[in-house]
């Protein structure tokens, strides 16, 4: 058994639907702008590559839990996505065996510090201090899943009012895709999760906002902004 010099961090778990166990998070990957209408409301419309960003295991926020406003940003903003949770081991995984990687899905929400990533941009700047600060990834329990992936509906709502509404399945890069494209970057292993991008009308939150999302068939998550 080794030792530390310092107690080890625990490790970020998120519920799994009808179990007792959890699911523990390795580390976070996010696709950017892979629906068409937020690529073009973005400021773009094509169909490169997805393109990938991280997040920290520890940004994850689990049901029962409201993540804080976060400092050093006046203009934070939600983006609803379907999250992918990987139960599996792959490198190099061919899309048409990528679905077998996966244990389930989940409700996520990207939160995001839109100024902090637009001066990013402006400056050809990584992107962690706009996407990976504490509390930056809301989920909802994970639902095991066997089968094509989900397709329905995808929606958010602040204070009761509908922000965000489309279908997963006008994804530009669909799950098997995206899982396909992942394991040639990375070695993928369970405890992985994926948020797979957003649909059209991201937009801003301030503290004492109500926000609710849901994707059918997969589930709903709501959180205060504290």
């Amino acid at each position: 058994m080794a030792e530390f010099v310092i107690a080890p961090a625990p490790v970020p778990v998120v519920p799994v639907e009808g179990e007792t166990a959890g699911f523990p998070v390795r580390r976070i990957l996010c696709v950017g702008r892979n629906y068409a209408a937020h690529r073009r409301e973005m400021g773009g419309d094509d169909r490169d590559p997805p393109f990938f960003f991280t997040k920290p295991a520890d940004a994850v926020v689990p049901p029962g839990r409201d993540p804080a406003y976060p400092s050093r940003t006046a203009n934070l903003h939600h983006e609803i996505e379907l999250v992918v949770a990987i139960g599996m081991q792959g490198r190099d995984v061919a899309v048409g065996d990528a679905l077998g990687l996966v244990y389930g899905y989940a409700v996520g929400v990207d939160l995001t510090r839109r100024d902090l990533q637009n001066a990013a941009k402006d400056k050809g700047q990584p992107w962690d201090a706009s996407k990976g600060f504490d509390d930056s990834a809301p989920i909802s329990a994970i639902r095991r899943w066997q089968g094509p992936a989900p397709q329905g509906r995808i929606a958010i709502a602040v204070n009761g009012a509908i922000r965000q509404d489309g279908v997963v399945s006008d994804m530009i890069w669909n799950v098997a895709e995206i899982v396909s494209e992942a394991s040639k970057l990375w070695a993928l292993a369970p405890g992985d999760l994926i948020y797979t991008g957003t649909p059209e009308g991201v937009g801003p939150l301030v503290r004492g906002d109500r926000v609710e999302g849901e994707i059918e068939g997969v589930g709903s998550l709501s959180f205060t902004v504290t």
